[in-house]
C-alpha cells in the first residue's frame, strides 16, 4: 500500500499545482447539485428545474454530493446557496471543489492498489503509474472537473474481488458502482453471464442459494439507492433524468466512434446525390446536443434510434458474453468487462469522450500480463489521451 500511496501522493501535488486552472461548465454543474441536495428535500432532487444541470446521476452519487455539501457549508455558505449561488466560482469554492475531487480519488488509489498488489514488483508500480498519473483522467477530472477517478476506482475495486474469486462481494462494488453512475451499467451483460455462470454453481440447492444471495445483496444496495425516490412517487422522474433519449446521437463534443463515419458518410451521400440531380435534402450540421432535444434527422441513410444502438451494443459483445459463459475464469474478467465497455463505447447513443476511460484504465492493469497485451494498450491508451486534448481545447474556447 505504501507504493501505491507515493504515485497518489506525487500525483495529488499535481493536482493542487492545477487549482487555479480552466474548468468547464461542469464545475457549475456539480456545485448545483451541492446547493440542490443540500436546500431541497429528497423528494424534489430530480424535479427541480431551477438551473440548466439538473440532476441526472443515479441516487447514490446524489447522496454524495449531500455528504460533500455537509463541508462545503463550512468552507463556504454561499457554494450550497441554490439560488445565489448560481455561478458562483470564487477562488474559495475553486479551492473546495478541487480538493474534493483529490480526496475521493483515495478511492482510485484503494482500488488501484487493491487489483495490482500481487504483480511481479516493477510491474506492480508500473501499473500504479499507468492507474495514478493518467493523463486523461487528470484532464477531466482535475482540469475539466469531475469525479471519474473516484467511480474508476469503484469499478477498480468490484474487478479486483472478482479476480480474487470474491464474487458477492464484486457483485455488490459493482452495483454500487452503477447506483452512483448508470452508464456503467453497460458491464452488467458480463457480471450477469459471469457470476451465473462463476458464482451460481454447485448442485441445484447451492446454486439456488447463491443466486437468491447475490439477488438480495445487489437488491439491497439498489432499495438503498431508490427506496426513498419510489416512497415519494418520484421513480419515473429519475428514470426520464437517467435516460433522456432525446439528446443527440452523438454527444456535443464527439467521441471518435462508429457514429461520426457513418454520420459523415450520409452527408457525402446527400451532397453527391443533390449534385447528380436527385431530391435530397441536406442534413443540418449537428447531429449532437449537450442538453436534451431533437438531432438531426439522416438525409439518406437510415435512422438510428436509441434502441438500434442498444442491439449494436449487445450484438458487438456477445462473443464476450459467450466465453464469459462458457469458461467463466477469474483470470479473463478485466479483459471481458473492459471489452464491453468498447463496445459501448463504439455503438452506443450520446457516447461521451470519457467513456473511453472505462476501458483504458482497466487494460492498464491487464497491460501488465503480457508485451501482446502492453503493445495494444499502448496504442488504444495514445489514441484516447490524443482524444482528449481537442475536447480541452473546444471547451477553453467555447466555455
Amino acid at each position: 500500500m505504501e507504493e501505491a500511496a507515493w504515485f497518489w501522493g506525487v500525483a495529488t501535488c499535481v493536482k493542487l499545482l492545477l487549482v487555479p486552472t480552466y474548468h468547464s461548465t461542469d464545475f457549475e454543474v456539480h456545485r448545483h447539485w451541492l446547493a440542490l441536495t443540500s436546500s431541497l428535500p429528497l423528494a424534489r432532487w430530480y424535479s427541480d428545474a431551477s438551473s440548466p444541470w439538473t440532476l441526472d446521476y443515479p441516487p447514490l452519487f446524489a447522496y454524495f454530493e449531500l455528504l460533500l455539501s455537509l463541508p462545503a457549508s463550512l468552507f463556504d455558505p454561499t457554494i450550497v446557496d441554490l439560488v445565489a449561488g448560481q455561478n458562483y466560482a470564487p477562488p474559495s469554492a475553486i479551492l473546495f471543489q478541487r480538493l474534493s475531487v483529490a480526496a475521493t480519488d483515495l478511492v482510485l488509489l484503494l482500488g488501484a492498489h487493491r487489483l495490482a498488489r500481487r504483480l511481479p514488483p516493477f510491474r506492480r508500480r508500473l501499473a500504479f503509474a499507468l492507474l495514478l498519473w493518467s493523463p486523461a483522467l487528470l484532464i477531466v477530472d482535475h482540469i475539466h472537473f469531475q469525479y471519474n477517478g473516484f467511480l474508476l476506482g469503484i469499478l477498480l475495486l468490484s474487478l479486483s474481488f472478482l479476480a480474487e474469486g470474491r464474487d458477492l462481494a464484486g457483485g455488490i462494488a459493482f452495483a454500487v458502482l452503477i447506483c452512483s453512475k448508470h452508464l456503467f451499467l453497460v458491464g452488467a451483460p458480463v457480471y450477469f453471464v459471469y457470476l451465473l455462470r462463476h458464482y451460481c454453481r454447485g448442485g441445484l440447492g447451492k446454486a439456488l442459494g447463491r443466486f437468491l444471495a447475490m439477488g438480495s445483496a445487489v437488491g439491497a444496495v439498489f432499495a438503498a439507492a431508490f427506496g426513498p425516490f419510489l416512497y415519494h412517487g418520484q421513480m419515473l422522474q429519475v428514470l426520464h433524468r437517467l435516460f433522456p433519449f432525446g439528446r443527440g446521437l452523438c454527444h456535443a463534443y464527439w467521441a471518435p466512434n462508429f457514429w461520426v463515419f457513418y454520420i459523415v458518410l450520409d452527408k457525402i451521400l446527400a451532397f453527391v446525390l443533390a449534385k447528380l440531380g436527385f431530391a435530397i435534402q441536406a442534413p443540418k450540421a449537428s447531429f449532437t446536443g449537450g442538453l436534451v432535444g431533437d438531432s438531426s434527422p439522416f438525409a439518406v441513410l437510415p435512422q438510428v434510434t436509441p434502441a438500434i444502438t442498444f442491439l449494436l451494443v449487445i450484438l458487438a459483445m456477445s462473443p464476450c458474453l459467450i466465453k464469459a459463459f462458457l469458461k467463466p475464469q477469474p483470470k479473463y474478467i478485466i479483459r471481458w468487462v473492459a471489452y464491453a465497455y468498447t463496445c459501448s463505447f463504439m455503438f452506443g447513443w450520446h457516447v461521451h469522450e470519457k467513456a473511453s476511460l472505462h476501458f483504458t484504465i482497466p487494460l492498464a492493469v491487464v497491460a501488465m500480463e503480457s508485451l501482446d497485451d502492453a503493445q495494444h494498450y499502448f496504442l488504444l491508451s495514445i489514441v484516447t489521451y490524443v482524444n482528449f486534448h481537442p475536447f480541452v481545447k473546444y471547451k477553453f474556447i467555447h466555455d
